[in-house]
């Protein structure tokens, strides 16, 4: 399909809508402990299910936006969403009690699903094959770039205005991406292609997605990288904090390191032509796990040393630099099957993939002692079982293909 807006243009565009992810989740990490001791001075660390609840949001939303968007297209859907997104932003802000912020940061995950989920079947409606792979590296560079700003943004809102005032930052950057998608994003699903919103229609779609043996496959290959990354989130701060005493510096390190892995998804976007995108996820997979079983053997003898921050940032600069290279490309092999469900398919494979992902996170997160071990051990398993479950994709596409 061909649109009136410019390539860069919709890149941008898409970029934006992805990073509302990144924007409501780690620009929050500098206020937990503020949120903390005003509304939960009991019992401060329930400020971190400020996180929680609004990922919970945002896999339930999933499921839910893409098939609305195959019924009604996809501009209502992600209007409608960020449109919500505003409203509980403001409820957020105006709230006096942690349970109606977290009422609200639910509602928000549930809502920035519209914009970030539709904007994969958007993609997915314009571009195909390795040229959709490409797409997805260049938007997947900002996915990756926004994290590195949004604690220090939040940070300086804090400093400025009250940790409340980062609500209101999410009020003002869904606004210009409404006003973005309403004055240049044309309707990129004709009315004669879509599917009518029934559930009969729905368990069907279903049905066809998970008869695809690579679909199934990708989507648990996408919930290790993200949980990989996800993992990675969660202690990030605390290690930071009490293994290497640098909390106090805490964003600065965070989005230097970012700013750093950034560059992982233009590596993918001039490799993925020639390499391919199984190839790519492969390679990564096996680069990581070697670089984890090395943290892992010099943290295991020494598990409290302070001398290894060097070290520690390096392999959060590849852990980054991981998802730059897998998830994009994952995203691509799953949806390439499924353009005539794209927005059931996203929905449907960001969904459990989300879910998964913070399962593990939490589980990992859970196992932490005050130092690397636990989390450097459980990226080398999901690493272990990312290279497993892509040789068995290999070995099924190599035998369909005989």
């Amino acid at each position: 399909m061909t649109i009136s807006m410019s390539r860069v243009e919709l890149i941008a565009l898409i970029a934006a809508m992805f990073a509302t992810i990144a924007f409501s989740t780690d620009s929050m990490l500098p206020a937990l402990p503020e949120i903390g001791r005003e509304l939960s001075p009991e019992d401060p660390n329930k400020a971190g299910l400020i996180l929680t609840i609004f990922i919970l949001g945002l896999g339930i939303g999933t499921f839910l936006t893409g098939p609305l968007s195959d019924a009604y297209g996809r501009k209502p859907v992600i209007l409608w969403g960020a449109a919500i997104v505003i409203a509980a932003s403001v409820m957020a802000w105006w709230a006096p009690t942690l349970e109606l912020v977290l009422v609200a940061r639910f509602i928000q995950g549930l809502a920035i699903a519209g914009p970030r989920i539709v904007s994969l079947a958007v993609i997915r409606d314009v571009f195909v094959g390795r040229s959709m792979a490409q797409v997805m590296s260049f938007v997947m560079m900002i996915f990756t770039l926004v994290p590195a700003l949004a604690p220090a943004m939040g940070a300086q809102i804090i400093d400025f205005a009250g940790w409340r005032a980062i609500f209101l930052a999410f009020v003002l950057f869904l606004t210009l991406i409404g006003a973005w998608v309403i004055l240049r994003l044309p309707e990129t699903l004709p009315s004669d292609k879509r599917r009518p919103f029934r559930t009969r229609v729905l368990i069907s779609a279903v049905q066809e997605m998970f008869a695809h043996p690579t679909v199934r496959i990708t989507i648990l290959v996408q919930a290790l990288s993200m949980g990989v990354l996800f993992s990675m989130l969660t202690l990030v701060q605390p290690i930071y904090d009490q293994v290497f005493h640098r909390g106090e510096t805490f964003e600065y390190w965070f989005g230097g390191v970012a700013i750093l892995a950034g560059s992982a998804s233009l590596v993918n976007a001039a490799l993925v032509v020639k390499v391919g995108m199984r190839r790519m996820v492969t390679w990564t997979y096996i680069g990581q796990a070697l670089i984890s079983a090395l943290v892992l053997s010099l943290f295991l003898g020494h598990p409290g040393d302070t001398t290894a921050f060097a070290l520690f940032v390096g392999w959060q600069v590849s852990v980054f630099f991981m998802a730059g290279l897998t998830m994009g490309n994952l995203n691509a092999i799953a949806m390439e099957p499924l353009g005539h469900i794209a927005g059931m398919a996203a929905s449907i494979i960001g969904g459990i993939a989300t879910v998964l992902a913070a399962l593990i996170a939490t589980i990992i997160g859970l196992a932490y002692d005050g130092t690397v071990v636990p989390l450097a051990t459980g990226l080398l398993i999901l690493c272990l079982a990312g290279i497993a479950l892509m040789l068995l994709m290999a070995r099924i596409e190599a035998r369909q293909a005989a």
